[in-house]
This record gives C-alpha cells, sequence and structure tokens, in this order.
C-alpha cells in the first residue's frame, strides 16, 4: 500500500489543469487500496472462516492450474539450462525498445472530447456588424448541412456581460452533433473536423475548432484561442504586428497546421474628436466642456438614478441614434457656451477617423501580440521544433524583438521540468521502502527490474496504436512503476520462501536443489502471480473498447495503454528473467566443493503437479 501510495506523489504535485484533472483519480486509487488492505486483513480471514467449509480440493487438482504449470514447466526448465541467453535477450529486448521511444511524440493533453464543438473563425479588425450577421448566417447554414450536426447556434463580436471582450471579427459558433449511432458510417471524430473544415471556407478568415469548455480555460490562463500559439515581444506595436504577419506567412500551410492567424495589433478603426483650443477659447469653452459635451451626447452619461422598491436603476442621457449615426451627425452636435449659444461640435473640434491598436497586451512589463497556430498534428513538440526551424530561417527579427511559444506547448515543458524532478524522487523513495521490507539491496534491485522491463510492452503499444507522450501517460507510467513493485514482490517472496523451505530441511548441498528450490518457487506458485496480472488486464480492458466520442475516453486510453503493455510484457519477463536472475545470485551462497557441475537435462525436470 505504501509503495502504490507513494508511486502517486507526482500526480499529487502537478498543478495546473493538469493538477485539478488527475489529482482526484490519485486520492481514489489511494483510498481504494487502503480500504482494500484494510478488508483483506480484517473482513477476508472472517468471512473465510465462515463459508470456506467441507472437502477442500487440492490446488494441484485445479485444471486451471495444472495446464499453467504444463505451459509454464517447460519454460523455467528452458530459462534455467540457457541463462545467459535469457538474460542477453532481455536486454535486447530492452534496447530495441529504443526504436518506438525515440518515434513518439509528445503533447501536453490528448483531446478531451465534450461532445460538442467551438468553430471560431477570425478576421482582420474593422467588419462591419451587418457583414459579420452575414458572413456569421453563411458559416451557420454551411454547417447545419452537415448529417451529423444537429443544432448550431453562433455569436459575432461580445456578449453583453464585462468577462467577453470579443471583437467582431471573432466569430463564436457552437456546434451540437447527433448521437454517434446516428452518424454515417465509417465516420470518426477526426474526418468530421477535416469535412467541416475543408466545406466551411470564408475568405480572408482562418479556421480554429476546439471544445468549449476548453477553450475557455486557455483563453482564461493562456490567452490563446487556439491549441498551439506563438507570442511576439518588442518594443513597438508595429513592428510586433510587422513581425507577426511575417510568421503568419512562414507557417500557412506548413503539415500539421490547419490554420494561422496573426492577431492586427494596429488594425482597429476609431473616431478621434481633437479639441481645438484657440477655437474653443474665442466661444469661452474649455477642453473638458467640450469633452463633457461628447461624453454625453455621444456616449451616454449617467445621470441620476430612480429607486423601484428594492431596485435601482442608472439613468442615462445621450442623443438619438438618429443624431449621432454617422459623421455628418455627429458634426452637427451642439456645445453650449457660457453666453447661452450653441455651436456645432465640428467648430471646436476636428473630427476624423483613425486606426489604432484595438487593444493592448503586456507580458512581464513588455508589449506582446500572438499568432494563433491551430494545429492538426499530435506531436505538438515535434511540430514546435520544425516550425521554429522555419521561422528562423524566414522570418526576420529586428533588434529588441523576440518570439515565444505559448498555448499548450507552454504547459508541455512545465510539467516535463516538474516530472523530471517528482518522477526520480519517487523512484529513490519506493527503492527506500523496499530496502525497508527486503533488508537487502540485491532484492529491492531485482524488485525493481520490473520497472524497466515493464517500459518495453508500455511503449511498444503506445507507438503501435498511434499515440504521443503527455501528462495522462505519464500517469499510467507513474501508476505503473507501483504495480510493478507489487507483482515483483510477489514473485521474489515465493522464491525466498522456496529457498528457505530448503535450506531449513537441510535440502540446499548443490545447484540441482537450487534449481529444485527455484521451480517449487514459481513453477507451483504461477497461479497467484497469473491471477494478479489477469485481475489488473481485465480492469484496464474495457477503457480500450470505449468510443473516442464519449467524454474522456481519449484520456482514459493513454492512461491505461502503458499499464497493459508494461503489464504484459512485466508478467513475461518476471517469469522466465527472475529465477534465472535468483539461480545467478543464490549460487554464491552454495559451496563450490558441493556443487553438482554443469547441469544435466535430468536435474531440471520439474515435478508433476
Amino acid at each position: 500500500l505504501l509503495v502504490i501510495t507513494v508511486s502517486f506523489i507526482p500526480v499529487f504535485t502537478l498543478t495546473a489543469q493538469e493538477g485539478r484533472l488527475f489529482r482526484p483519480l490519485a486520492f481514489t486509487k489511494t483510498f481504494s487500496m487502503f480500504f482494500a488492505s484494510l478488508l483483506a486483513i480484517t473482513l477476508t480471514p472472517a468471512l473465510m472462516t465462515l463459508l470456506i467449509r467441507g472437502k477442500i480440493a487440492p490446488e494441484a487438482r485445479n485444471p486451471v492450474n495444472r495446464l499453467l504449470v504444463r505451459i509454464y514447466g517447460p519454460a523455467v526448465n528452458f530459462a534455467l539450462r540457457h541463462r545467459w541467453l535469457v538474460v542477453g535477450s532481455a536486454l535486447a529486448l530492452l534496447l530495441l525498445t529504443i526504436f518506438p521511444l525515440t518515434r513518439l511524440g509528445k503533447e501536453f493533453m490528448p483531446p478531451l472530447n465534450e461532445g460538442t464543438l467551438l468553430y471560431m473563425p477570425t478576421a482582420v479588425p474593422g467588419m462591419a456588424i451587418d457583414e459579420a450577421a452575414r458572413i456569421l448566417q453563411i458559416q451557420d447554414r454551411q454547417l447545419k448541412a452537415i448529417p451529423e450536426v444537429e443544432t448550431v447556434f453562433g455569436k459575432a463580436g461580445q456578449a453583453d456581460t464585462a468577462t467577453d471582450p470579443a471583437p467582431l471579427s471573432m466569430f463564436e459558433t457552437l456546434v451540437s452533433f447527433k448521437p454517434f449511432s446516428q452518424w454515417r458510417n465509417g465516420m470518426t471524430w477526426d474526418k468530421l473536423i477535416a469535412e467541416i473544415n475543408a466545406k466551411v471556407r470564408t475568405p480572408g478568415m482562418s479556421n480554429i475548432f476546439w471544445m468549449p469548455v476548453q477553450t475557455r480555460t486557455e483563453m482564461l490562463t493562456t490567452g490563446m484561442r487556439s491549441n498551439l500559439g506563438i507570442k511576439v515581444f518588442g518594443p513597438g506595436l508595429g513592428g510586433i504586428q510587422d513581425v507577426a504577419i511575417e510568421i503568419e506567412h512562414a507557417l500557412t500551410g506548413m503539415e500539421g497546421a490547419r490554420s494561422v492567424f496573426a492577431e492586427r495589433t494596429t488594425g482597429g478603426y476609431f473616431l478621434d474628436f481633437t479639441v481645438k483650443r484657440e477655437a474653443a477659447a474665442r466661444y469661452g469653452l474649455t477642453v473638458q466642456d467640450v469633452n463633457d459635451v461628447i461624453e454625453t451626447a455621444i456616449g451616454g452619461k449617467t445621470i441620476t438614478t430612480t429607486v423601484e422598491k428594492r431596485e435601482r436603476y442608472p439613468v442615462r442621457a445621450r442623443y438619438a441614434p438618429d443624431y449621432r449615426q454617422n459623421l455628418d451627425s455627429l458634426k452637427r452636435v451642439l456645445v453650449p457656451t457660457p453666453t447661452g449659444a450653441q455651436v456645432p461640435i465640428e467648430l471646436v473640434a476636428d473630427i476624423n477617423f483613425k486606426t489604432g491598436p484595438p487593444s493592448v497586451r503586456s507580458e512581464n512589463g513588455q508589449l506582446v501580440g500572438f499568432v494563433f497556430v491551430a494545429v492538426t498534428a499530435r506531436d505538438i513538440d515535434g511540430f514546435v521544433k520544425r516550425a521554429s526551424t522555419r521561422i528562423a530561417q524566414e522570418v526576420h527579427f529586428p533588434a529588441g524583438y523576440s518570439m515565444q511559444w505559448g498555448g499548450q506547448f507552454q504547459y508541455l515543458k512545465a510539467a516535463e521540468a516538474h516530472l523530471k524532478f517528482v518522477v526520480p524522487l519517487t523512484l529513490a523513495l519506493i527503492f527506500i521502502l523496499l530496502y525497508l521490507n527486503t533488508r537487502s539491496v540485491v532484492k529491492t534491485l531485482i524488485v525493481l527490474l520490473a520497472v524497466p522491463f515493464s517500459l518495453i510492452g508500455a511503449f511498444w503499444l503506445l507507438w503501435l496504436l498511434g499515440y504521443q507522450m503527455s501528462v495522462a501517460v505519464w500517469v499510467g507510467l507513474i501508476a505503473l512503476a507501483g504495480l510493478d513493485a507489487e507483482t515483483g514482490v510477489v514473485m521474489l517472496l515465493y522464491l525466498e520462501q522456496a529457498w528457505d523451505t530448503y535450506r531449513s530441511e537441510g535440502r540446499m548441498r548443490s545447484r540441482a536443489d537450487l534449481y529444485a528450490a527455484i521451480r517449487e518457487g514459481s513453477v507451483r506458485r504461477i497461479r497467484p502471480k497469473i491471477m494478479t496480472v489477469a485481475t489488473i488486464l481485465f480492469g484496464l480492458l474495457p477503457i480500450m473498447w470505449a468510443s473516442t466520442t464519449q467524454s474522456g475516453a481519449d484520456v482514459m486510453k493513454r492512461i491505461a495503454t502503458p499499464m497493459i503493455g508494461g503489464i504484459l510484457t512485466s508478467a513475461a519477463l518476471e517469469l522466465l528473467l527472475y529465477p534465472v536472475i535468483f539461480a545467478i545470485w543464490r549460487e554464491r551462497k552454495i559451496s563450490r566443493t558441493t556443487q553438482a557441475g554443469p547441469l544435466g537435462v535430468h536435474d531440471l525436470g520439474f515435478i508433476e503437479s
């Protein structure tokens, strides 16, 4: 229980969104193991005395056990007869694992399918309201024409809330889908997104697809509207925009990039009032007097508050829309003078349209602009490396300007740096716990041999299924380390019991006696070992059958995959390699003078059950 709990320390120490996602899993696992252990030493013995009665058939008569012994016995004999061949083969398999390991990409988190889709096309600033509404309706009709789509709800601009600063150039369309059973034959989530991307195309707008909840989380934490982004830092907004547009052109059309859009930092349109001080002074007006009229008549100003029982409502005053809807109307806004006369505002102020930054971002005391990169490649780390190479070749950075990758890549690097410190520390703690239990460095190392050999199946299965290394995969590998220690301790325990039994009875006088003890501890205890492995597999395999359209299925499959592959190779190598390593280690305990010399075939015949 302590080993399994300690093995989850890296999960307990995760922060940010990965911590909020996986810490409950670690707590659930720990609490379930605690109560299972408690019941195993309290309730189970009591139930055994009450329920297990009558004639109990010996283990040797169990047909499943006899079949396992018949299969496993010759395998152990072969392994003991060719010890160094088995050890060399195990090391060769470990070296061959470098092949899938070097081909596994990296991603922060697998896609968490929420069942709905958020479609966010983005255009350059300056789009009119009527044009935005027209394009939004066209896109909604195109989306609704896809057979799998059930409902479409689009929004252009910001809602009536301070937490939604979206401009008119940013659309947000929530797409709900029909049940998976009603989809066309052969249609998958990835194929559906690719079809939507191909059919819904608007000139001048880049397509971004993501999950609604995850998008909001990313926008709040990183400011990115896509799963990957680039931050361009510099002293001036104009220079930042120029560099960002160069990056957009460099990455557009790159393999793995669905769309690339550089945020325009200077593309907003503004109506600018410049007070003519001398002209205003001739009418006895100050700059504040003119600005008050602009605020009140055009923008609107709260002049009082009405009280309706327990409710309070602000009362704002401004010109009617007909008197402020175009530039000519605005020029005729009247400004009262101290003499009581009213003059048009165009006589005391210049009114012009100007371009400027629609919003100003800053980070770490520097101005920053974003480049949104929507990627289809699951290997985010590999894409970033290729994209960085292309940017270095094609984009010129003036003095004082720099870039930094953001979005999920930023989280990926932070999680990697955290796990590189915590995982070795956790393995060291597991080593200490096992040593306190075995009181032997050699025994502890034998138990921990299961960890590297379990990675053989874990990495090969990940590569065969096309998965990438992610925080979810690391959680699976961390859980696998605890399972390896559990199965390794069970195997070593039975071998040690057989060794101690033979020594106490005075039967450990030759290598043949050692091998007989190993057969006793391995072959005749095969059933509980196989039951341990089978229980783990039966609990994990249903996860792999889940449909990818189910919420959370992709994450759970990344957790279960390394555990399934790892437990299979770990069990196989434990059953064959542990007896060999135990034999090599314990042979030193037997006097050389009593050794029987080279082992013959007759010495390796195991006793039939």
